[in-house]
């Protein structure tokens, strides 16, 4: 494959490092509080085989091995994330030095081997002390809170991070974390469970999106506060990442067409919608009523344009089709939607499916993603953030190493990247999830996305034809 110069103004590889969970591990190690994660992951059945991300791919005392990797794979930028409860035990209050000493390890490191940190703040981990205090999410005073955390974060680190993201997918953390209680808390209305969540408290008619109001809010709050008080002097740039997958019609029908636009705007424009135009998306008001939480004219002045870039995690596209309730029904934020998902059609697959239950390779969704915030969107600076496939951890190793199949994943996605680039999208920038296997959220140990293999007893890494292709693409663009 050959990409032209004007292929992406800077090309960019990443995984992402995050606390307990996902590759940093030592999750009880040098003062760390717990998250609502390292709670949630006890329940009994929860994460196959009973795993938890108490070590991980254990990047938290291998960092250095792993920034060398990416090193020798001429990556100019890597993507991480900060753990609150690292910082800040118990959420606000008193700061655990050894917490902010490891960040300074890791950025100071990736600085010294040329590769440009990029720093998320929140990836799903709200330290478990404030879910205790105040229902974490659920209350407004969240929003403060997080404020001060990211002004903490802002002030220690911002002489050498210039690119910081609020949020990695807020839309996954009220949905799945407060509509059907897959991920933590495990909050739902009771008929909503899924997978053998039994969720004991939540309501999924309301709090998905009391949830999202806060989150935007906190967001918001926390670009206020880069921009007054560090922006000028730090000249970083901050931003928010929100998962997308393509929707696109089961059929011409009209109904078919106006469910599927129903769909995005429950879904990227949940968010993007009121980042950019300070207001929800009018479907979502129809539908949701009295239920969907309203912003003052003075939050509408701090959400609206709180983005100098949005990243974009994009894996994946299904087919939609109208689909209705009858009335009197429970509802929840996923029947709001009225829309059914389809994964075939006329007997053919939307794509390939990889190990993951959700996803299905299908690489003109990227092109249509893209260009549909192009144009939907004001056409605003783009990170594509996330982008990979999996393969089963159960195959051998030889198996895993040999993964053509990731390479010609991420070859037909980039073309497709590159068409809504060369078309007007305005992307800046790429991250590949992930740089190593990791613990992957409920599918545990059991699905592997990183471009380099870990073995998970002995935590040695391997690196993947995919690694050893991606080196030579980035070679390419470099000369």
């Amino acid at each position: 494959m050959k990409f032209s110069s004007s292929f992406l103004v800077f090309l960019l590889f990443s995984s992402l490092v995050h606390q307990c969970c996902l590759v940093e591990g030592a999750a009880h190690e040098d003062g760390r509080g717990p998250s609502i994660w390292d709670v949630f992951v006890q329940y009994p059945g929860i994460i196959p085989n009973g795993a938890t991300g108490e070590v991980s791919a254990d990047e938290y005392h291998r960092y250095k091995e792993d920034v060398d990797i990416m090193a020798d794979m001429n990556m100019d930028a890597y993507r991480f994330s900060i753990s609150w409860s690292r910082i800040f035990p118990e959420g606000v209050g008193r700061v655990n030095q050894k917490g902010v000493d490891y960040y300074n390890r890791l950025i100071d490191y990736l600085l010294e081997k040329g590769i440009t940190p990029y720093a998320n703040l929140y990836h799903y981990d709200l330290p478990q002390s404030l879910e205790d205090s105040y229902n974490g999410l659920l209350n407004r005073r969240v929003v403060d809170d997080f404020a001060a955390y990211a002004d903490f974060c802002f002030k220690t680190f911002g002489d050498r991070v210039k690119n910081w993201m609020t949020f990695n997918e807020p839309r996954v953390i009220a949905a799945l974390g407060y509509d059907n209680g897959f991920h933590a808390p495990g909050r739902c209305s009771n008929p909503f469970g899924n997978d053998g969540m039994n969720c004991t408290a939540g309501d999924s008619s309301t709090e998905p999106y009391i949830v999202a109001h806060n989150l935007i809010l906190s967001h918001a709050s926390a670009v206020k506060r880069y921009r007054e008080k560090y922006q000028a002097t730090q000249k970083g740039r901050i931003g928010i990442l929100l998962d997308f997958v393509w929707y696109e019609p089961f059929s011409n029908a009209k109904a078919d067409v106006r469910a599927a636009q129903r769909s995005r705007d429950f879904h990227i424009g949940w968010f993007l919608h009121p980042i950019v135009f300070g207001t929800y998306p009018r479907s979502m008001v129809r539908v949701v009523g009295d239920r969907l939480p309203k912003f003052t004219n003075e939050e509408v002045e701090m959400v609206k344009g709180s983005i100098d870039f949005v990243g974009i995690n994009h894996y994946t596209s299904y087919y939609i089709k109208d689909q209705h309730i009858k009335n009197g029904t429970v509802t929840d934020y996923q029947m709001d939607w009225h829309a059914g998902f389809e994964y075939s059609r006329d007997g053919k697959l939307i794509g390939p499916q990889a190990n993951s239950y959700w996803l299905y390779m299908v690489p003109w969704g990227m092109y249509k993603a893209v260009t549909y915030i192009k144009e939907n969107y004001r056409n605003p600076t783009m990170i594509l953030s996330e982008n990979g496939m999996d393969y089963a951890a159960n195959i051998t190793l030889p198996a895993a190493l040999h993964d053509t199949k990731r390479i010609g994943y991420y070859r037909s996605y980039l073309i497709n990247l590159k068409k809504a680039i060369d078309d007007g999208a305005n992307v800046i920038g790429y991250f590949a999830w992930s740089l190593v296997d990791n613990f992957e959220w409920r599918l545990g140990y059991t699905s592997r996305f990183g471009l380099v293999y870990v073995d998970y007893q002995t935590l040695k890494r391997y690196p993947k034809m995919s690694a050893s292709w991606f080196r030579g693409l980035i070679q390419r663009k470099s000369h």
